[in-house]
């Protein structure tokens, strides 16, 4: 029987909720762990899937809650489940597998309405071709190592917009497919409210129009199925 456990990055759950965002798209009985308050799945409870949520925090900021987490991501992945990361759980998977030299801060934050080009089929992502989707990221993954990473999607602004781990059903995905325009919105606002970096960035992407393709209903089922 399929078992799923999401841990919970976020920092302030009013303006970012992923726990919510993603369990309206997963019908698989899970638990969600807070990261930040210490608390992380027992890979021993019989877990076959995992979500890594994204937050607010910088993955280039290696507090000791985010070591402790990369350390179980990283046993998680030789038990072999199934799992996805995205943004700072993307970010996080390769700080996990990979080190501290495979992730940055990006050159330029990547916030809004992104266009993602998937470059193969992939039984996670679906067909290669062009769509949009949700982002928002001051960091990235870069640096892969070609023999252990296969780099499945990318951006103008983000070459590594998704991976997958070479022979596991473990992915990374930078973009957020599981934010909708109106929870898009309320993380905008919040993001404004607490100074984030990028205010021009962020009200723009906010007065923009929403560009949503539904990335999510394809991603939730495959890895329901997987």
């Amino acid at each position: 029987m399929k078992k799923l456990a999401i841990i919970d990055n976020s920092l302030w759950p009013d303006i970012y909720n992923p726990v919510e965002h993603w369990a309206a798209h997963l019908d698989l009985p899970y638990r969600s762990f807070r990261a930040k308050d210490g608390f992380l799945p027992d890979l021993e409870d019989g877990y076959t899937h995992l979500i890594i949520t994204g937050s607010e925090a910088s993955i280039i900021d290696l507090e000791p809650w985010v070591l402790a987490e990369a350390a179980l991501v990283k046993e998680a992945v030789e038990s072999g489940l199934t799992i996805l990361g995205s943004c700072y759980g993307h970010q996080l998977l390769a700080l996990a597998l990979a080190g501290p030299g495979c992730v940055r801060r990006a050159e330029r934050p990547e916030i809004g309405w992104s266009q993602v080009e998937i470059l193969k089929p992939d039984p996670l992502l679906g067909p290669a071709g062009k769509l949009y989707v949700f982002s928002s990221h001051y960091d990235e993954v870069h640096n892969l190592d070609e023999s252990q990473f296969e780099v499945l999607a990318r951006s103008p602004n983000c070459q590594v917009q998704a991976f997958r781990v070479k022979g596991k059903n473990v992915w990374g995905l930078q973009a957020h497919p599981e934010i909708d325009p109106e929870a898009a919105a309320r993380l905008l606002q919040g993001m404004l409210q607490k100074g984030f970096a990028g205010q021009e960035l962020i009200r723009e992407a906010l007065n923009s129009e929403p560009r949503d393709d539904r990335w999510i209903e394809l991603i939730s089922g495959n890895f329901i199925s997987l």
